[in-house]
């Protein structure tokens, strides 16, 4: 999906989920006088998949600026917001981005360990409060067979062979495939375009700070002190801004003594 990677440390393979695993990012550091800054992109797939399906409840969602994994779950729960409990949310969260991936009922059950039946129920609600897009996916799955490619929001292409192979299981993934690399791709792109903005931003401002590495939806700084609100400012600014979509895009910005602290 045209995600930088990198190997000898794989670096975008620091461990950011259990509490105890995550401690390893104590090991990086900025330098002298400086501090560690991370900026990451708000669930900037799920906002993609919005203004590319054009599901209007979900746009408006965004728009809005309410936690999209609650407004899920009161839509599919039928509960009001205030109302959605930890595991509601937990599964709803669950189908947000299941739905990204054209994951099965199957799939979702095992994800949420429950039956294929309940899981189908939560997708199909899905479908339901959100008119648009299961059109779309049918849109984007016919387009990949008739072209054999698909296209990111900025026209990079990737052909997906395995549409054309007999074995269905093959084929599934290539459908797969189809619906998440214009969505995954293009959060690619934008992060990359907000990247030569910033070097660039940096460059003419004789800034000293500089950009450490991008990792998935993230960037990493080492800022020096004195440059901290400027340098926070133009993250945010150009991350925000590089591109116009139906939908905002949102950026937390965190800093630190070390990778730690800074996420």
């Amino acid at each position: 999906t045209g995600r930088l990677s990198s190997i000898s440390p794989n670096l975008q393979n620091i461990p950011a989920r259990q509490e105890y695993s995550k401690l390893i990012r104590k090991a990086f550091i900025p330098e002298e006088k400086s501090k560690l800054l991370s900026s990451d992109y708000s669930q900037v797939e799920l906002r993609i998949f919005a203004h590319m399906s054009k599901a209007e409840n979900l746009i408006q969602a965004f728009i809005d600026g309410k936690d999209i994994h609650t407004k899920t779950a009161s839509d599919i729960f039928h509960v009001p917001m205030e109302e959605v409990t930890k595991d509601m949310r937990r599964t709803a969260k669950a189908v947000n981005f299941g739905i990204l991936y054209g994951i099965s009922s199957f799939g979702l059950s095992e994800d949420l360990g429950v039956d294929i039946q309940t899981a189908k129920k939560f997708i199909d609600n899905y479908l339901k409060t959100y008119p648009g897009i299961s059109e779309y996916m049918e849109e984007e799955k016919k387009k990949a067979y008739e072209l054999g490619y698909v296209t990111t929001l900025m026209n990079r292409r990737r052909v997906i062979e395995e549409l054309k192979n007999k074995n269905y299981m093959i084929r599934s993934s290539g459908e797969r495939m189809a619906l998440n690399t214009p969505i995954q791709g293009t959060a690619a792109d934008i992060l990359k375009k907000a990247m030569v903005e910033i070097y660039d931003e940096f460059n003419k401002r004789g800034l000293k700070s500089k950009m450490l590495i991008q990792v998935h939806d993230e960037l990493v700084f080492n800022v020096l002190d004195d440059e901290l609100e400027e340098v926070s400012s133009i993250v945010r600014d150009i991350m925000e801004h590089t591109i116009e979509l139906s939908v905002p895009l949102k950026v937390d910005i965190e800093y630190g003594d070390n990778w730690y602290e800074a996420k």
